[in-house]
């Protein structure tokens, strides 16, 4: 071991530290040293954010990452990643590869598998490669649409502000606030009233239920009432008085030569003048009929 100085284990310690440093790195953006993994390409047109290291998966579920990108530098629009995948997975045909990325700007690739499970892809063959429309994509195509809707809604916001700054509404909203206090109010002296209709109501359909148990004895009196006889005998009544009625417009009678003959009624009338007459001279005339005599002689 003497050959091992200080210079050589310098040198060592250096490349252990340097081999370290080196897989350390590989590690933490995701590549796997030493690994079984089988290796794909996906061709893109456009690779923004796609990096190397970036996870891939499938399903929600890590399958694999990027292990390099190759630019073409004659043909822009073919971009190769290489895609380091699990050798436990495999690809049917028609599996394409998806750039998308969330709210933090992560970006991945995510796996979309083909129809037919039993058609596979070989290893080292090429897969179609495209950009998935997330959120922030969504966000930004609107963009133009809403610069087109910028000067609308400033227009209105101005349209806005003016009206409010006009008094009418101040006071339609000060109208308002009282208005909502007399509803209170009324909403209050209802609840009183309906409170006092709850202890009420009970001693009213008391009264009510007397009342129709009144009527009810009522109405059995007035069904075992004879109303046959009773018509009857109001019938005979108003023959009697229609009899008597024609008796009395007839010449038949006292009372009705007195209410017909106009002789009695003349002779009647010249008696009344008579005793009248005979009334009126006794007041101014008393001697002729009245006679005092205070020795027993008689007044000639």
């Amino acid at each position: 071991m003497k050959f091992l100085t200080n210079e050589v284990k310098i040198a060592l310690v250096a490349i252990a530290g340097i081999a370290i440093l080196f897989f350390g790195m590989q590690f933490l953006k995701g590549l796997t040293m030493f690994s079984s993994d089988n290796n794909y390409y996906a061709r893109f047109d456009d690779v923004s954010g796609l990096s190397v290291s970036s996870p891939v998966y499938a399903n929600g579920y890590k399958v694999g990452v990027v292990e390099g990108i190759n630019y073409d530098y004659t043909r822009p629009d073919n971009i190769v990643a290489v895609i380091g995948l699990d050798s436990k997975l495999s690809l049917p045909r028609g599996t394409t590869a998806e750039i998308s990325s969330d709210l933090l700007g992560n970006v991945k690739l995510e796996l979309r598998f083909g129809a037919n499970p039993v058609d596979l892809i070989a290893k080292g063959d090429t897969i179609l490669g495209g950009t998935q429309q997330g959120l922030m994509s969504k966000a930004g195509n609107m963009m133009p649409q809403v610069e087109q809707m910028l000067p609308k809604l400033d227009s209105i916001l101005t349209s806005l502000n003016t009206l409010l700054a006009d008094p009418a509404i101040r006071n339609s909203m000060r109208n308002v606030d009282e208005m909502t206090v007399s509803l209170s109010a009324t909403t209050k002296e209802l609840n009183r009233l309906s409170a006092s209709l709850n202890t009420q109501v009970p001693q009213m359909l008391t009264k009510a239920d007397g009342v129709l148990a009144n009527t009810e004895g009522i109405t059995r009196q007035l069904n075992s009432l004879d109303i046959a006889s009773t018509m009857q005998k109001v019938d005979a009544t108003m023959l009697n008085v229609e009899q008597t009625t024609a008796k009395l417009n007839s010449n038949e009678g006292t009372l009705g030569l007195l209410m017909r003959d106009p002789c009695l009624y003349n002779s009647m009338t010249a008696t009344m003048q008579s005793a009248d007459s005979l009334l009126i001279d006794l007041r101014q005339h008393p001697k002729r009929y009245v006679h005092f005599s205070v020795f027993g002689k008689k007044d000639k």
